[in-house]
Order: C-alpha cells, then structure tokens, then sequence
C-alpha cells in the first residue's frame, strides 16, 4: 500500500493530470512510496473517497482547479470525515490564493500555495518522519525548470493511446492580463531544450499521438519555436497532432515557414484574442496590436492548414454588447474554424478583482466564478450572451454545420448584416423553443436550425434542406433525419471525415474544406 496517494478530477478523462505527474517525477526516494490516481468530475465524490482509502495511503495530495473545487471541497469533507489521521494535503491554482475564505482549507492539513514540484516532496518527507512543518499555508518558490525530473514517462501506454499527452517547454508568461493568473508570473522559465526534445523523442517512440502544449505563449521566442516545430516536422507521421498556444499579434518567420509545412489535421494553434476593443484591452493589461492580430490570423487561414482555435471574453470592464459583438464580427471575418465565447471569470487572486467598484462587476460565488452582471451588461444580458456562447460552440464551432451557420446571417430574410447580431437572435429564438442549452441531440438541433432557417428567416425549404443534408453528412452519417426525407433524396454522400491526426471536431472543419 503507498504511503502518498496523488488524486485529482479532471474535466473530462481525456484530460491527463501533467501536474500530478510532476509531483511524483520529483518525490526522489519516497516515488516508490506513491500512487497517482485521475478521476473526472462526472464520478461522485464518495466513490472517490473509496477508492483513495482503500489503499490506506498516510498523505493524500489533491490537485485543486476551478472546475473541480466544489466537487474537491465535498471530496476533502469525506476523506477527513471518515479517515481523520489521514494527512491531506492540497495544490493547484484555484488554492494558491485567498486561502482564507475557502472551506476546504479549513479541512486540510497543509495547503501548497504555488508550484509544489519540490515542496511537495519536501513536506512528505517531513510529515513521513513525523516533523511535520507548523505552518498549515507553505507558499512555494518557482523552482528553476532545471532542477526538476521531467514526467512523461509516468503516461502509460493507456494514456498514450486514448488520452491527450500535455507536454510543457517553458513555463510562465512575459504578460499581465489582469483576468489570468499568469498575470501573477514573474516572466517565463525555459526547460532545458535538448533535454525537452528527448522526452518528446522517448513519447513519440511510445506511441503518444495527440500532444497538447500547455505553454502559455509558445511562439514567444523564436528560436524554440523554431526548433520544436522542425523537430516534429522530421518526424510527423499519419495520426499526430500537436495543439500550440500562440500570442496572436507574434508570428515571426521562423513560425510562418514551418507551419506551412504541416498538413491538414497535424497542428492547431489556439490564439486568445480575447477583445479587439483597445481601451478594455489597455484598461485590463493586455498589450495587444489589433491590427497585427488581423493580419497574422488572416495569413495563418489563408497560407497554412493549421485549425485555428480563437478566444474571445464576454463581461470585461468596460465593453458593452456593441463592442463585444463588433469584436466578435471583426474575427469572425478572419474565419477561423472556432470562436470560443468565453463568459469572465473572477479568478481566485487574478488582479480583475481591482475594476469590482468602478465598473459594478459582480460575480458567482461559485466556481468557476463567472460574471453575472456589471455597468455595461445587467444580468439578463449576460445571460443572453451565455446561452449565445453555448449555441455558438453547438452550431458554429462544431463542424456540424459549416455550410449552413452563414445562412443565418446572409442572403434574404436575415436582417442585419452582422452575424453578431443575427447569431443573437436565433439564439434567443432557440432557447424559447427548448428552454436549455445542453443534452439537444445533433437530429434535433438540425431540425431546429431548419425551422429557424424555414419559418423564421423565410428560406426557401428544400435549399435549406440540402445544405443542412450536406452537413450532416460530411463526418460520414448515413442516417437521415425524418424532417429532411420530404425534401433530399439519398443524393451524394459526403466524404468521410477520415484525418486520424486530429480530434473528431477538427477532422469535420477539415472535411469541409475538401469538398
């Protein structure tokens, strides 16, 4: 039985804990002593208490995030509950400040504030030979990426097949938007690239296939940049595919010439614009050229077949619904193949908290802490806009209907020309026909959108019809939807969305620009 146990719930079990493993690659001789355990916030958290307790563990280490505080305070609630001698100690961002006013610090014995990779080990170390430290909040230096004992070989083959690989090659970020904790980040720290490049060798080598990098500003320094993407250019074979962060207005030569090179469903970089408005984004610390981020998107779309992944936030002090649905046209004039809408959160120690009074920002006090109302958005309008982020992700990001989603704000009967704007619309009108945002089937959804399409905006039905068939079919379904046989034949099929490099909804945006 091990004495530590480190647990953890991810979002989804895809997900893999790269933070937990850096744990144990740096426990040195008490590793042996150790078990990491994943579970995923769908499983409740007296089955997870059973499992850790069953092996008896002294210490148990419970990685905190915001997406699975609530479930993590009610899971340290039960593990004290029902094994007190066990000593339970607690990381990750969502405690590594305001510890004060969290319940489940008050359960804890220790709670790491920072980057526990060598703390941790040297607080077991401790606790094991019963000297234990008296100070229950260890606030934990950066430890220099150098020192620290690489994780990767704590995937298992399992993993590797069936999960994502998160990989890091720097940590930290050079910004200070104010809405991140990374604003909090006293520059980046570089791993020791010769050594980084061995472990993706040695991952690679295993069978790894889908590598997200959790740097938060990857093209930041040219030169990495550049020998990390010519590394995995030499060895790209069918079935890989490698997710970047970028800063959107940095795209040096070095990055342009060796995206070019990558095929389609191998690379996708993820840009945060976050807001084109220049005095919300001054006002909030984010030092940002919109018109570079214009160009630079515009080239990568057009000259690379890189999948584009763009952020956007809804709530920032200052931007009112005209500025955020003018930013949102502006990028969506870029045509990236995803636009995530993202509602602000109020960051446990994230300096956002500062523009509260000014700006009448108001949040949930529950995680994940999201804005509920301000000066410039009451709270049925962020409501609104939450719903239309959640319809967004449903028919504009998920490659389920890429051909149709510009009818609804183009041609006759859409109204305004701005899809901002018209997006708003079908989303109110759809959330009245099924008062909810989750758990509508695809069938369903297209049955909706044609109704909308139909009786709303007065387009012809069978052209609808079709072009929502041609959707519907371009991930290789067969099956056709009852409401669709009155107006399309069995007609072509489209081609499968075959690209085994990339994820599913990547693979059906892929499809559709080989039509």
């Amino acid at each position: 039985m091990p004495d530590i146990v480190l647990a953890t719930l991810n979002a989804k079990h895809l997900h893999a804990a790269l933070g937990l493993r850096c744990l144990q690659a740096n426990l040195g001789p008490l590793r042996n002593r150790s078990r990491l355990l994943e579970f995923d916030i769908n499983q409740r958290p007296v089955d997870i208490a059973e499992r850790i307790l069953e092996l008896r563990p002294r210490i148990v280490g419970l990685g905190v995030y915001v997406w699975n505080a609530t479930a993590s305070t009610e899971l340290a609630g039960l593990l004290k509950r029902i094994e007190p001698s066990v000593r339970l100690v607690l990381g990750g961002p969502e405690v590594s400040h305001e510890t004060e006013a969290q319940a489940m610090v008050n359960l804890a014995d220790w709670v790491i504030a920072g980057e526990a990779d060598l703390a941790f080990a040297q607080l077991c170390a401790q606790v094991l030979e019963d000297r234990p430290p008296a100070d229950k909040i260890i606030a934990a230096a950066p430890p220099d990426p150098a020192s620290l004992a690489p994780p990767y070989e704590l995937y298992t083959a399992e993993d590797l097949a069936r999960r994502l690989t998160y990989v890091e090659a720097s940590r930290g970020c050079p910004f200070g938007c104010e809405f991140c904790l990374s604003a909090l980040d006293a520059g980046v720290r570089q791993f020791p690239l010769d050594r980084f490049l061995e472990e993706l060798e040695k991952l690679l080598a295993r069978g790894a296939r889908h590598f997200k990098f959790v740097d938060r500003t990857f093209n930041l320094r040219e030169e990495v940049c550049q020998r990390v993407l010519e590394f995995l250019l030499a060895r790209l074979r069918p079935g890989l595919f490698f997710h970047f962060e970028i800063v959107p207005d940095l795209l040096p030569g070095a990055l342009r010439e060796a995206a070019r090179r990558f095929p389609p469903g191998a690379l996708q970089f993820e840009a945060g614009v976050q807001t084109f408005n220049p005095e919300v984004a001054e006002r909030i610390g984010r030092r940002q050229d919109g018109d570079r981020v214009e160009a630079n998107l515009r080239w990568l779309r057009q000259e690379t077949a890189a999948h584009l992944h763009t952020d956007l936030i809804v709530g920032l002090p200052g931007e009112s619904l005209a500025s955020f649905g003018a930013g949102f046209d502006r990028l969506l004039a870029l045509r990236p193949h995803e636009i995530q809408v993202g509602i602000l959160k109020r960051l446990r120690g994230a300096p956002i908290a500062r523009h509260d009074h000014a700006f009448r920002m108001v949040y949930s006090p529950h995680p994940p802490y999201e804005i509920l109302r301000n000066d410039r958005l009451d709270f049925a309008t962020v409501q609104r806009l939450r719903r239309f982020a959640r319809y967004w992700d449903l028919v504009g990001n998920s490659g389920n209907f890429i051909e149709t989603t510009p009818l609804l704000w183009s041609g006759e009967g859409a109204g305004s020309a701005s899809p901002f704007e018209s997006f708003l619309r079908f989303s109110d009108w759809l959330f009245g026909e099924v008062r909810r945002t989750d758990a509508i089937a695809l069938p369903r959804l297209l049955e909706l959108v044609f109704r909308y399409l139909t009786e709303v905006l007065g387009r012809k039905p069978d052209a609808a019809a079709e072009t929502l068939w041609r959707d519907y079919q371009r991930a290789g379904r067969s099956d056709r939807p009852a409401f669709l046989a009155a107006f399309v034949g069995k007609g072509r099929t489209a081609k499968p969305a075959h690209q085994p490099g990339g994820p599913r909804r990547q693979a059906r945006h892929h499809a559709a620009a080989q039509d």
